[in-house]
């Protein structure tokens, strides 16, 4: 499966900022399965992490990663149970995965002028006969621009086709 097209786009523009600290910049993908987004952020020239906790999804990733020659750090982790480090990371990058009790410690793993780019479905996508039903892994309208509420918003929207999904760019302020 491809990387999603939002976040292609925003790693590109972010790539053309200078690094806050000088340095490589540091991004995480979150519940990064086989690396389709990890394999790309490395490839904008970030330092790529990626988390999940399914230790043959990271396998998997670390191989794809290396048959496209590009270096990525894998970890296995539930992060429920393994806390995420404060300010680490210049880019935190979260597509198609929802627990919303993680969204306090994602926020606070973002550097400040980092980045969060987020993309997720909404329950308008229970219309659409596929995809995911549980309202755990469905945001509700506006839910997701509500959770960053006080960070800048560099791009919001939901859509209902084909997919009804909720995109979100975000600054951290400080």
């Amino acid at each position: 499966m491809a990387p999603s097209p939002f976040v292609v786009e925003w790693l590109e523009r972010l790539a053309r900022e200078p690094a806050p600290r000088g340095g490589p910049r540091r991004a995480l993908d979150v519940a990064a399965g086989r690396g389709r987004h990890t394999i790309a952020i490395a490839r904008a020239g970030f330092l790529a992490f990626a988390v999940d906790m399914r230790l043959d999804a990271l396998r998997a990733a670390a191989a794809a990663a290396a048959a496209a020659r590009v270096g990525v750090h894998c970890w296995c982790a539930d992060l429920t149970q393994h806390p995420l480090p404060p300010a680490r990371f210049d880019l935190v990058v979260v597509a198609r995965y929802l627990r919303r009790d993680l969204f306090a410690a994602l926020q606070r793993t973002v550097a400040p002028g980092g980045v969060v780019v987020y993309e997720t479905f909404t329950t308008a996508q229970r219309a659409l006969g596929v995809g995911p039903k549980s309202p755990d892994h469905l945001l509700e309208p506006g839910e997701l621009r509500a959770r960053f509420d006080g960070w800048s918003v560099l791009a919001y929207e939901e859509t209902r086709e084909p997919e009804a999904v909720a995109r979100l760019a975000a600054r951290r302020r400080g």
